[in-house]
């Protein structure tokens, strides 16, 4: 190479290292680096629905975080610091401390530079607990604190993600239940609307039921136990729904608000002739309550509204009794003559078998016993209803333990077992429940997951993990123990049974 085309060669590489430093210089500091979020939060200065700021988690394009209630979600103001030109949501551009947006649902702010270089960053905000809100407010404050005399008010609902909001409407609210109202700090409510009401999303109805779920920690054993009647061949067992409850702005915790068991074309459908009954006790029943006996038990008639001794009353309190009657007679089983000539055979194994494998407390002779009647037809077992002491959540009978059969004896299911037929009918049903046994543990775990936050903050109102609450035989400092023990023995006690109904 010659002396010209080195000068030359030399010249040009120094010409490009200058156009180089020249063109880098001229990009600020913020466009060489990457794009992204250094903070992300919302301040209390900003938005009047907050007393604290709240900062929120970074990773990678990921950015997440809960807000209280009290939040306008749908109007927050967030403050942020960042690296690049300008942030933007749908193109149109962000001021930190300074542009309101709705977050109700994951929105994406992009960052992008002068040179065109742009990254995405999903911002989602956990509305408190991620589940829907009711806000409930009575006439001038008045506490609901009578199971007898509804208070008068409104109700509106704020669904989240998952749920359409509902506009302020009219409604009453009382007290309701038994041990738990008066042993549970957390109230449970009937709310009633003057007209049929889809509510949250459930089939239109006037009353509906909010359970408290108090003495159950891990917030699950009525809704696991509905899961079972959705896998069984009963009529109907009822929907429920998680939700957080704010009564007169007053946060009373999360709640499963459940469809009640009646009469009605989208709930027990037996019609305007028909007969909704529970065993029950005499301690509970209302002043206007109409019931009759058999030799085992108290029989209160729910539904229809009906006068001692007229003919409908008549007619139940006979097929019944001679129901219980042809039972315990020498000659029960007669294919023709027996028990099968007055009761669905299907729905008494479906209900027996729901009932004993969550070993439920009360379902063996005490209340919440339901069948049904429609005249002309046979007897029938069901709905399913009050699970909250079963799966072992009790500490003053044999069903804390998942060994050994508790509904079977029931006066009616032990004379039941003595027949092989029916027997044999039972255990080989069985087999579905425990060729099921997975998804119901799986369900377990996606309603532990949907209540992630909502036990938190239920915990935080009611202070109920690591103490004792009437009537747990154990207790644990976690809801992630509360629902591992719910596993651990329902896993029991299904192993239990499967050995137990195979040696029958």
């Amino acid at each position: 190479m010659n002396f010209k085309n080195i000068v030359f060669n030399i010249f040009l590489l120094t010409s490009l290292l200058l156009v180089s430093c020249s063109d880098d210089d001229n990009i600020s500091d913020h466009e060489k680096q990457d794009l992204k979020f250094n903070t992300f939060s919302f301040l209390y200065k900003n938005n009047p629905g907050l007393n604290n700021n709240y900062g929120f988690l970074i990773e990678d394009n990921k950015i997440s975080g809960r807000l209280p209630y009290q939040a306008d979600i749908k109007n927050m103001v967030a403050t942020f610091t960042y690296d690049g030109s300008e942030v933007l949501i749908n193109n149109e551009q962000q001021v930190s401390g300074i542009s309101s947006n709705d977050f109700s649902n994951i929105l994406t702010y992009t960052i992008n530079n002068s040179k065109g270089k742009i990254t995405k960053n999903e911002v989602d905000v956990t509305y408190f607990t991620g589940l829907p809100i009711v806000y409930i407010n009575t006439i001038d404050g008045v506490p609901i604190d009578s199971k007898e005399e509804y208070r008068k008010g409104d109700v509106h609902l704020d669904g989240g993600r998952d749920f359409m909001d509902m506009a302020p409407l009219e409604m009453k609210i009382r007290g309701r239940g038994n041990s738990t109202w008066w042993v549970s700090d957390k109230k449970p409510y009937q709310l009633k609307f003057s007209d049929k009401t889809e509510f949250l999303e459930m089939p239109k109805d006037k009353k509906w039921i909010f359970l408290a779920e108090f003495s159950d920690k891990s917030l699950i054993r009525n809704k696991i136990s509905f899961e079972l009647g959705y896998l069984s061949q009963l009529d109907w067992t009822p929907q429920s729904t998680y939700a957080e409850v704010v009564v007169n702005d007053e946060y009373m915790g999360t709640y499963n608000i459940s469809q009640k068991v009646e009469e009605s074309d989208n709930r027990v459908a037996i019609g305007d002739t028909g007969y909704l009954m529970e065993i029950d006790q005499l301690g509970r029943l209302d002043p206007d309550d109409v019931f009759f006996r058999t030799n085992k038990f108290l029989i209160n008639i729910k539904e229809p509204k009906l006068e001692y001794d007229s003919s409908e009353y008549t007619y139940a309190k006979d097929l019944l009794n001679k129901f219980e009657n042809v039972l315990m007679s020498d000659d029960f089983n007669n294919p023709e003559s027996g028990y099968t000539k007055y009761i669905d055979v299907d729905s008494f194994i479906d209900w027996y078998l729901i009932n004993e494998i969550t070993k439920n407390q009360d379902s063996r002779d005490f209340s919440s016993i339901f069948l049904n009647l429609i005249p002309g037809e046979k007897i029938k077992m069901g709905p399913i209803w009050d699970f909250d002491l079963a799966f072992g959540n009790v500490n003053y009978s044999e069903c804390e333990h998942p060994e050994g059969f508790w509904v079977k004896h029931h006066h009616w299911y032990k004379r039941l077992f003595e027949d092989p037929v029916f027997k044999n009918k039972v255990k080989e049903r069985f087999n579905h429940f425990r060729n099921n046994q997975s998804f119901i543990i799986e369900k377990i775990d996606s309603f532990a997951l949907q209540l992630q936050w909502a036990q938190y903050e239920n915990d935080k109102k009611w202070n109920l993990f690591g103490r004792y609450v009437w009537p747990n035989p154990v207790f644990f400092g976690s809801h992630k123990e509360e629902v591992d023990h719910l596993k651990n023995w329902y896993i029991k006690r299904m192993d239990w049974l499967d050995d137990a109904f195979k040696d029958l």
